[in-house]
C-alpha cells in the first residue's frame, strides 16, 4: 500500500496511493460488458487475471472498476481497494496484483467524479459513494472465485489511504458484510479536521478542492458550503452538520469489524488524533484494534509502503483467511527516525512498540513552564502570517521530514505571539502523544483565534524544532472578559535531548488556516505547567540475538590465547621518539598492497595524526581503506610501508604500547548466560593484567549500564549489548579508544547515548577514534575529520573547516525559478546572493539573515519552496570530496 504524496504541485498532494515498484502489466481494454487481461510477473509468481468493467449505480453514475484473481484455487476472501483523493483505481492497481497473488480475489474502483466514474464528488456521501460500496459487495457476491459467509454475502476487506481509507471505515459502518478493514492516513471527522477547534484549515480545505477539479465537481452543497466558508473565514453549525454526517464518526458505534489504522506523524491534514479518536471508538464497541503511526503523511516523509502493505496482507490473513498463525504485528507500533543513511540519503528509520495501545495521554509528565502575563498582537489582515506546515510540499523534502531530522524551519513573527518556556530538561525525555496546558486569555474583541505550539529548543536557543509542524487552533469565544482555555496540543512521537528546553508558543496567525481579518490586542498568561505524555510501555523492540553471540565466545577465548602467547613475543621495534610521548597518535607514510596485487593498494602513503581529547571521525566509502587503517594500527597486520607510533612508540604485532588501545571493531561476544559484569571480568582475567588495573567501575560509569550489570547478557537489548562492548573495550582505561561502527543496529535514542559516552571519554583527556557511515551522527559527535577514498587520505581537520561556512542554503523547488524571480530572492534583506541550480536556488544569507525569515519571504514571493537546508552539511562535503565513489 504506497500512500506517497507526490509533491511536485498541491493540486495532487491528495492523490492516493501509488506503488512505485516496477512490474510489467498488460494494456487494459474498457468496456461496458468487462474483458480481461493477464498481469505478468516473475517466473514463479501466478499470474493474475484483471476484468475491467463499467457498473451501473443509482442515479445513473457508472463507476469503472477492475476485479483481479489468479487461475484455480477455489473460492477466496475478497478486498476491496480504495484511492485517495484526486486519484483513481490505477492508483491501486499493484498492490491489487499483490493481493491477488497472496490469494484474494481484489475488486478496485474510481470513486464518483474521479478516473472515469461518472456523477459528483460527494465526499463519501452516504447516498452516493458508500451506496456504491455496497453494490459492488452485491456484485462480488456473485462471483465464482469469492469466499461466501452466506448468499449475498462475501467474506470481504476493505483497505485504501486519505480518501480510500475513510470509504473502508464508512462502508464497515453501513454494510455489515465487511468483515475487517486496514485504513491509512485518513480522517475519522472530516469537520475536525478541516475546522479543527472552529478554526478554518484555508490552505487544505482549498487544495482539497482544487485537486478533485474544482467545486463545480461536487456536489452543490458542498460546493455551497466550501464557497460560503472560504469567503468569511469561519466556519459555521451547517457547514460542521454537513460534514460530519459523511464522517466515520457519524457511524463509529457500528464498526465493530477489526480495525488495523494507519496514522501519518508528518501529517498536518489528518493529524494522529484522528486515529486515536477512531480507535478508542472501534475499541469500545468490542473490535480488534492496531494502531500503526507511519513516518510519512500527508506533509511528506518516508510512507513505508513495503512495510504497510506487509502488515495489512498479514491483518487479512487473520481475520479474512483465518489463518492463526499470521503476524499481524503489535497492539501499538510507532515509526521513529535517526539520522541520515549516506548511502541514499533516505531518513533512517526504526520501530518502536507496546502491546496495548496508550493513547495519547500515558505516562503523564509535569514540565513547568515561566514566562509572565503577554500581549499578542493580531495584525490587519492577519498578515504577516506565521509559517508551520506548508501543505503541497509532499515527498522526502516536506517541512516535517526536516523537522524529524532536527530542522527547524518554522518561523513566528516577533510582537504576534506570547511564548513560556521550561528549564533544560535533566534527563532525555520522550514525547509520545498529546501534550497539555492551561492558559488564560483575553482579547480586545468578542473572540480571539491563537495557534498553539511546543518547540524543542537547543542549549542556547541556537536550534528551534516544531516536531513534525504542528500547531493547534484555538478559537476562543466571549473572550473580552478572560477566559481560561485548556490546550490539547498535536499528538507527537518527538525526543527531548537532555539540556534541550520546551517552548509553548501562542501565536496570533498561521499560514494554513484563516484568522480575523480585525486588529485585535490578545493578553496571554499562563496557568499550568505543560503536561506532557511519555507512553513509558513504548519500547524499542530488542533485535534478536545475532549468531554471533552463540559461536564468537568459542572464537574470542581462541584469540585471547593467540594473543597471550603473541604478546610473549617481541620484535625489534624502531625506538621511542620522545617528542611523541604524548601524541596519541601519528601514522606517516602508511601503505598496505592486497595480496598477490603489486599495483592495487588497501591503503597508499596514508598521514595524519590525532591529539589527546579529540574525537575523530573516520570516514570513507567502502573500500576506502579504513578497517585495514584500523587493523594496522592495532597490530593485527603490518604496512608494507611507512609506520604508526602511538604515543611515540612504533606499532608492531604485541607491542607493549598496545596495552595503552582498547578496540571495539565488528562486534563482541559474550556469554549470554552470565552477568554483564561477570563478563567483563571474565575477559580482563584472560588478558592476564592484575584486576585493579581494569578500572572496571569507572568504565562502567562512563558505559552507563547501571543495574543491567547484574543481568544475564541474553536479556540485553541490541544497544545494552553494544554498550557492554564499549565498555569492554574501555577495560584499563585506554588513552586510545578505537570504534568500528558503535552504532550498528542501534535505534535514535541509544545512538544519542553511543554519542555522549564518546564525548565523556575524550572529555578526560583522552583520545576517541571511531569509524561510522552515519554522516549526521559523526558530524554531532566528533571534533576532527580524516576522509579516505582509494586508500588516500582525501582531507583531514576540524569539521567545522571541513563542512564550511554555514551562511549558504540550498533552496530546492518544483521547478527552476526564472530570471525576475531569482532577482527578487537576491534583493530581499539578510540575502547576500541567489544562484538558480537545477535542483533550485543556492542562496548566500549575510549575518542579519536566516533560513526562517527566508523561508516566509519565499512563500510571500509564491516561490514553489520543496526543501530548504544547509548547502553544506557533512554529508555534502564527504560526497564533494569523494566525488561520489560512495
Amino acid at each position: 500500500m504506497d500512500l506517497r504524496l507526490p509533491g511536485r504541485a498541491a493540486l495532487r498532494a491528495l492523490r492516493g496511493p501509488r506503488r512505485l515498484t516496477a512490474a510489467a502489466a498488460a494494456v487494459v481494454v474498457l468496456a461496458g460488458a468487462g474483458t480481461w487481461t493477464a498481469a505478468a510477473s516473475g517466473d514463479d509468481a501466478p499470474k493474475v487475471r484483471r476484468a475491467d468493467r463499467v457498473m451501473a449505480m443509482d442515479g445513473g453514475v457508472r463507476v469503472d472498476t477492475s476485479f483481479f484473481t489468479t487461475p484455480g484455487g477455489g473460492r477466496r476472501p475478497a478486498v476491496l481497494l480504495g484511492h485517495g483523493f484526486g486519484g483513481s483505481k490505477d492508483d491501486v492497481r499493484r498492490q491489487a496484483e499483490d493481493l491477488a497473488r497472496d490469494g484474494y480475489a481484489v475488486l478496485t474502483w474510481s470513486a464518483r467524479g474521479f478516473g472515469r466514474s461518472t456523477g459528483a464528488i460527494g465526499l463519501n456521501d452516504p447516498k452516493g459513494e458508500v451506496a456504491d460500496v455496497s453494490r459492488l459487495l452485491d456484485w462480488l457476491a456473485r462471483q465464482p472465485q469469492v469466499q461466501l459467509d452466506k448468499p449475498g454475502d462475501p467474506r470481504a476487506g476493505m483497505a485504501g489511504g486519505s480518501y480510500g481509507g475513510a470509504i473502508a471505515l464508512l462502508a464497515a459502518g453501513h454494510d455489515d458484510r465487511v468483515d475487517a478493514i486496514a485504513p491509512a492516513i485518513t480522517y475519522w471527522n472530516l469537520a475536525d479536521a478541516l475546522f479543527p477547534n472552529g478554526v478554518f484549515k484555508k490552505l487544505w480545505a482549498g487544495i482539497f478542492v482544487n485537486s478533485g477539479g474544482g467545486c463545480a465537481k461536487f456536489e452543490p452543497a458542498l460546493c455551497a458550503m466550501y464557497e460560503r466558508v472560504a469567503e468569511s473565514g469561519v466556519p459555521d453549525a451547517e457547514a460542521r452538520a454537513l460534514l460530519e454526517k459523511r464522517s466515520p464518526s457519524a457511524v463509529g458505534d457500528r464498526i465493530k469489524v477489526p480495525t488495523l489504522l494507519f496514522q501519518g506523524q508528518s501529517d498536518s491534514l489528518f493529524p494522529l488524533g484522528q486515529a486515536d479518536e477512531a480507535a478508542r471508538a472501534i475499541r469500545a464497541n468490542g473490535a480488534p484494534v492496531d494502531v500503526d503511526w507511519i513516518a510519512g503523511g500527508h506533509d511528506g516523509g518516508d510512507m513505508e509502503t513495503s512495510r504497510l502493505q506487509t502488515r495489512t496482507t498479514a491483518w487479512f490473513d487473520r481475520y479474512l483467511k483465518d489463518d492463526k498463525g499470521a503476524d499481524t504485528g503489535p497492539a501499538f507500533r510507532v515509526t521513529r527516525t535517526g539520522g541520515i543513511d549516506t548511502t541514499d540519503g533516505e531518513a533512517q528509520l526504526r520501530g518502536a512498540s507496546a502491546d496495548t495501545y496508550p493513547g495519547l495521554g500515558s505516562g503523564i509528565r509535569r514540565v513547568p513552564l515561566t514566562g509572565g502575563e503577554q500581549s499578542v498582537a493580531n495584525p490587519a489582515g492577519a498578515s504577516p502570517p506565521a509559517v508551520s506546515a506548508l501543505p503541497g510540499l509532499g515527498g522526502s523534502g516536506g517541512l516535517a521530514q526536516l523537522s524529524s531530522l532536527g530542522v527547524g524551519v518554522s518561523l513566528d513573527f516577533p510582537g504576534q505571539f506570547a511564548r513560556f518556556e521550561s528549564a533544560p530538561v535533566a534527563d532525555n525525555l520522550h514525547i509520545t502523544g498529546s501534550p497539555t496546558a492551561t492558559v488564560h486569555v483575553r482579547s480586545s474583541g468578542e473572540d480571539a483565534v491563537l495557534f498553539a505550539k511546543v518547540y524543542d529548543v537547543g542549549p542556547g536557543g541556537r536550534q528551534q524544532v516544531l516536531p513534525s509542524q504542528l500547531v493547534t487552533p484555538l478559537r476562543v469565544t466571549d473572550a473580552k472578559s478572560g477566559k481560561d482555555v485548556r490546550i490539547t496540543l498535536p499528538a507527537i512521537d518527538h525526543d527531548i535531548e537532555k539540556g534541550h528546553r520546551l517552548r509553548l508558543v501562542l501565536s496570533s496567525t498561521d499560514l494554513g488556516y484563516a484568522s480575523p481579518a480585525a486588529p485585535a490586542t490578545y493578553t496571554v498568561s499562563l496557568k499550568s505547567a505543560l503536561s506532557v505524555p511519555t507512553a513509558p510501555g513504548v519500547s524499542s523492540a530488542a533485535a534478536p540475538l545475532p549468531s554471533w553471540v552463540w559461536w564468537l565466545p568459542a572464537t574470542g577465548a581462541a584469540v585471547a590465547l593467540a594473543l597471550l602467547l603473541t604478546a610473549r613475543r617481541r620484535t625489534v621495534a624502531p625506538a621511542p621518539d620522545p617528542a611523541l610521548a604524548e601524541v596519541p597518535l601519528e601514522i606517516t607514510g602508511l601503505s598496505k598492497r592486497y595480496a598477490r596485487a603489486q599495483d592495487r593498494y588497501a591503503v597508499r602513503e596514508l598521514s595524519f595524526r590525532v591529539e589527546k581529547g579529540q574525537v575523530l571521525g573516520l570516514l570513507g566509502p567502502n573500500g576506502a581503506g579504513k578497517t585495514t587503517t584500523l587493523r594496522m594500527l592495532m597490530g593485527l597486520i603490518r604496512p608494507d610501508a611507512g609506520e604508526i607510533r602511538v604515543f611515540g612508540h612504533a606499532i608492531r604485532p604485541g607491542a607493549p604500547v598496545l596495552s595503552r588501545v582498547g578496540a571495539f571493531v565488528e562486534g563482541a561476544g559474550f556469554l549470554p548466560h552470565l552477568s554483564g559484569r561477570e563478563n567483563l571480568e571474565l575477559y580482563w582475567k584472560a588478558t592476564g593484567r592484575p584486576p585493579e588495573d581494569a578500572h572496571l567501575d569507572e568504565a562502567l560509569e562512563i558505559a552507563g549500564l547501571g543495574d543491567a550489570l547484574a543481568r544475564a547478557v541474553r536479556t540485553y537489548s541490541q544497544g545494552m549489548r553494544q554498550r557492554l562492548a564499549i565498555a569492554q573495550a574501555m577495560l584499563g582505561l585506554p588513552d586510545l579508544l578505537i570504534l568500528d561502527e558503535p552504532t550498528n543496529g542501534l535505534d535514535p535514542p541509544q545512538i544519542r547515548e553511543m554519542r555522549e559516552v564518546m564525548i565523556r571519554y575524550a572529555a578526560a583527556g583522552r583520545t576517541v577514534i571511531v569509524s561510522s557511515h552515519l554522516l549526521a551522527e559523526v558530524e554531532q559527535s566528533c571534533t576532527h575529520l580524516v576522509v579516505m577514498d582509494r586508500g588516500r587520505l582525501v582531507q583531514a581537520g576540524p569539521v567545522a573547516e571541513i563542512i564550511g561556512s554555514g551562511d549558504t542554503l540550498l533552496v530546492g523547488t518544483a521547478t527552476v525559478p526564472d530570471g525576475p524571480v531569482v532577482e527578487k530572492v537576491a534583493a530581499l534583506p539578510g540575502v547576500v546572493s541567489a544562484v538558480p541550480t537545477d535542483d533550485g536556488l543556492l542562496v548566500r544569507l549575510d549575518a542579519d539573515g536566516s533560513a526562517e525569515h527566508l523561508v516566509a519571504e519565499l512563500v510571500r514571493l509564491e516561490v514553489p519552496v520543496r526543501s530548504v537546508g544547509p548547502h553544506r552539511r557533512l554529508e555534502d562535503a564527504f560526497l564533494t570530496l569523494i566525488g561520489g565513489s560512495a
